[in-house]
């Protein structure tokens, strides 16, 4: 009822004087690309020079965090504008029919569904993971015009699939056979020949058809504003790469021993570091694309870019070597924890003549922050709902001083339970160990917060907290009064409180 009420106030003819004056905006989503994966944040082996000449042409954030340190929830706080702790999607969830994971609600409202009532043409491509197409969570119900892509997180574990979706039709791919995204070796197979690693090598690529599906996109509403989402399939594993894009990374000569998935994971490769890095560089590639048609059609000075990932490096170290690609750098983490590793994401933000090249911001930002900056950036930021957690940094990226964040928060289901608070630059505290299990052993007190110091020690190796009573109590209080009870997504300790409150 509430999204019916929403579409019939706002379903009303787009009047104003030069519609296509507004801004277009593009926002490219990596998937699972660490802190340190860009050449522009300081790495040495993987070449992503398109991203790094984005950063070099508008504002790159040093402090940018994802909503969540796994996919679905990460998401579901960039397209709402809630943190996770009052967000619809916590966790990943799978498990629903035919595929698909937890969806949102039609009550639920979206940035593209915001955008949309502000007359702007809003196309999905790449990984959705909010709903699958018969739930409520479907992309075309949740303000988007086009979505092409997977609906399916599983599904998309696989870069050879059989199929990927066209809006609501299935889109088939000439895999014969598809590849699986979970799958190990032959019996008998020799792990040391080439030829064994075969049967993971598809012939239609699903990537290639999200990035030209992107650009046609932009060619078919380049008279008019639109929102190109674009979250990306890439790096997330299966390490699947084509041969020709693979080449470059061989003739580096690393030391590179197979990924054989002797214990589980998902499919073998047989030079799992030059796939890895050749999945970046692919990334880059189709960045680079969708950079130079915004050229070529003379959108460039009307187009916002934002370029981000969902959340940190994957921590599955038999297939991505993220030591040897030090892929978060001095950050403690990878993906699945509120660690500054598994949350805090390289961001790049570039609009000709607006946002100033080459700068470079420690301004701390969320993914619930772009819902009002969005409509700030437009021109609406009357539109912004008055229930989300976000706030507009429109002003930073104008190159105005916005001071300090009050604070940022966190929370996630899974992993073992985690709960964090930032406040201003400097305090990060953190909960770990929430919703023990056999895998995530309760901790001696999983009440007590962690607290360090991130302009001392980014590297969080230092908990300060008994020295620092009165900031623990601050961040005590948040962790209690930011978060709203989840039935789908209890976490026990946390709810009894709230229920003391």
């Amino acid at each position: 009822m509430r999204k019916l009420l929403f579409a019939l106030i706002f379903a009303v003819p787009v009047l104003w004087a030069g519609a296509a004056e507004k801004p277009n905006i593009i926002f490219i989503l990596a998937d699972d690309l660490g802190y340190r994966e860009l050449g522009c944040y300081g790495q040495e082996k993987i070449k992503t020079p398109r991203i790094d000449q984005l950063a070099g042409e508008g504002m790159r954030f040093t402090r940018a965090y994802s909503g969540s340190p796994v996919c679905a929830p990460s998401r579901c706080v960039l397209m709402t504008g809630m943190h996770p702790g009052k967000a619809r999607v916590r966790n990943n969830r799978g498990g629903f029919e035919p595929e698909g994971q937890f969806p949102l609600e039609s009550s639920d409202v979206t940035i593209a569904e915001l955008l949309q009532a502000e007359g702007y043409t809003c196309g999905s491509f790449g990984k959705w993971g909010l709903g699958n197409i018969w739930s409520e969570g479907n992309p075309m119900d949740q303000g988007f015009d086009r979505f092409f892509g997977f609906n399916c997180q599983s599904h998309a574990h696989s870069y050879y699939p059989e199929f990927i979706w066209s809006d609501e039709t299935k889109f088939p791919l000439a895999n014969d056979p598809p590849v699986p995204g979970h799958s190990g070796l032959a019996e008998g197979a020799d792990p040391l020949d080439p030829k064994s690693y075969d049967p993971f090598k598809g012939q239609d690529y699903a990537a290639d058809h999200v990035n030209e599906q992107a650009l046609n996109f932009i060619k078919a509403n380049k008279e008019k504003p639109f929102f190109l989402y674009y979250p990306s399939l890439i790096p997330h594993v299966a390490l699947h790469i084509p041969d020709e894009n693979l080449k470059p990374y061989l003739d580096e000569k690393w030391t590179d021993p197979p990924f054989t998935r002797e214990r589980a994971g998902y499919t073998p490769h047989f030079t799992p570091r030059a796939a890895y890095a050749a999945m970046i560089t692919q990334l880059d590639t189709y960045v680079g694309r969708v950079l130079d048609l915004v050229e070529e059609l003379g959108l460039a000075e009307n187009t916002i870019v934002v370029f981000t990932s969902d959340n940190g490096t994957t921590h599955l170290g038999d297939e991505v070597d993220y030591e040897f690609f030090n892929s978060v750098g001095e950050l403690r983490g990878l993906k699945g924890e509120l660690y500054e590793g598994g949350i805090r994401v390289p961001q790049i933000v570039k609009w000709p003549g607006k946002v100033k090249p080459g700068s470079v911001t420690d301004f701390v930002t969320g993914f619930e922050d772009w819902m009002p900056t969005m409509l700030d950036l437009i021109g609406d930021p009357e539109k912004t709902p008055e229930n989300i957690d976000g706030i507009s940094i429109a002003k930073t990226l104008l190159g105005e001083d916005l001071g300090e964040r009050d604070f940022l928060y966190r929370e996630f289901h899974g992993y073992g339970g985690q709960q964090s608070v930032w406040l201003g630059n400097q305090w990060k505290g953190i909960r770990t160990g929430l919703i023990p299990s056999k895998r995530y052993k309760k901790a001696t007190d999983p009440l007590d917060v962690e607290l360090y110091d991130l302009l001392k020690d980014p590297s969080e190796s230092k908990n300060v907290a008994a020295d620092n009573p009165d900031i623990v109590k601050k961040i005590e209080g948040l962790m209690v009064s930011e978060r709203v009870v989840s039935e789908d997504f209890p976490v026990k300790l946390l709810d009894d409180l709230a229920v003391k409150e």
